[in-house]
């Protein structure tokens, strides 16, 4: 618990002893108070002449020192632990806090409450598979990445943006039409898409019907994937990047590359920090949502256009900055990074 502090006889016994001659520990010894005390005492003296309380810049703190390092330091230790949860904590130590006063603590410390990013789990395995992949390419060259024809495939809902959006409204008019995000049950429906791009700029996009396997993954290869490689003069010795889904890696597919001479490029699982495809799945699906498409014919529509927009400078600073990528998969040990 915190000390009371010392009358203003005791403070003025302590300057009087001071200017009598006496030290800091003799002073200390003789009024039974700790040698720290007698010198902020003093220090304060001499600073401002005066043993009296000086105005204060707001009411003190009601958590002790105690309280406070214990709410920061279970916080460190449990990024996941909720304000009621700490609440909860201090007051069976008998330390009642309020949940605001909590916050403000743990953002003083620099510790702010943020959306958690979701990323795959990844095991052990997974890890040191990254790292690897990571730390074999560091040192490819720049026109080696310009040679990598990157894939994927992702799905699109038609209301599926849960990005937040704020709007300018008076008081009591929250659910008026032109305040309010329309939603519907499961997204209202979505499509899946398989797309390619490299550092020239995107390929082909297919919105892929019905459920996909690997004769329907092998029917889009044969249709897009050479067409695409060469809009984007990759020339005759590209290197195709895919991940490590089943029906990517079937033994028909395998052979259809072989039988095409396209050199596939190893791949960890569970990797998508390391496909900056991801980075333009993300700037799509925003741009495709900011048109507000009706229906699935019009996100299908949307999803094409936009993915046609995609700039070349914008997909070849992402080859550019690749390398950095593989560092900060290196830092990380083969875990998630920001990318």
């Amino acid at each position: 618990m915190k000390n009371k502090e010392h009358t203003r006889q005791v403070r003025d016994t302590v300057v009087k002893k001071f200017k009598a001659g006496f030290g800091y520990r003799t002073i200390s010894q003789a009024l039974n108070i700790p040698r720290s005390t007698v010198q902020a005492i003093i220090l304060k003296w001499k600073e401002y002449q005066t043993t009296a309380n000086l105005p204060r810049p707001g009411r003190p703190s009601k958590p002790s020192a105690h309280t406070r390092r214990r709410l920061i330091r279970d916080a460190a230790k449990r990024p996941m632990i909720t304000l009621d949860e700490l609440q909860r904590s201090t007051a069976e130590v008998g330390d009642s806090v309020h949940r605001t006063t909590i916050s403000r603590i743990l953002q003083k410390s620099g510790l702010y409450g943020r959306v958690a990013r979701r990323k795959p789990f990844l095991k052990d395995i997974h890890k040191k598979c990254c790292l690897k992949f990571a730390t074999s390419h560091l040192g490819d060259t720049p026109n080696m990445w310009k040679k990598v024809l990157w894939s994927d495939e992702t799905k699109i809902e038609l209301f599926g943006n849960n990005a937040k959006r704020y709007v300018w409204r008076k008081s009591n008019t929250a659910h008026h039409p032109e305040h309010t995000i329309p939603t519907v049950k499961h997204g209202g429906g979505s499509i899946m898409v398989w797309a390619c791009f490299s550092s020239a700029g995107t390929g082909k996009m297919v919105k892929i019907d019905g459920k996909m396997d690997g004769a329907k993954y092998r029917t889009i290869l044969e249709e897009n994937l050479m067409e695409s490689a060469k809009d984007l003069r990759l020339g005759r010795r590209f290197v195709f990047q895919q991940d490590n889904d089943s029906k990517h890696k079937a033994k028909s597919t395998m052979e259809w590359f072989k039988k095409k001479h396209i050199q596939v490029l190893e791949w960890p699982s569970q990797s998508p920090d390391l496909n900056p495809i991801e980075n333009l799945w993300k700037e799509l699906k925003t741009a495709v949502h900011k048109c507000s498409p009706s229906n699935l014919t019009e996100l299908e529509l949307f999803c094409k256009e936009e993915w046609e927009k995609m700039s070349v400078p914008r997909c070849a600073k992402l080859i550019e900055t690749y390398p950095k990528r593989l560092t900060a998969v290196i830092a990380a040990k083969g875990g998630a990074t920001k990318y």
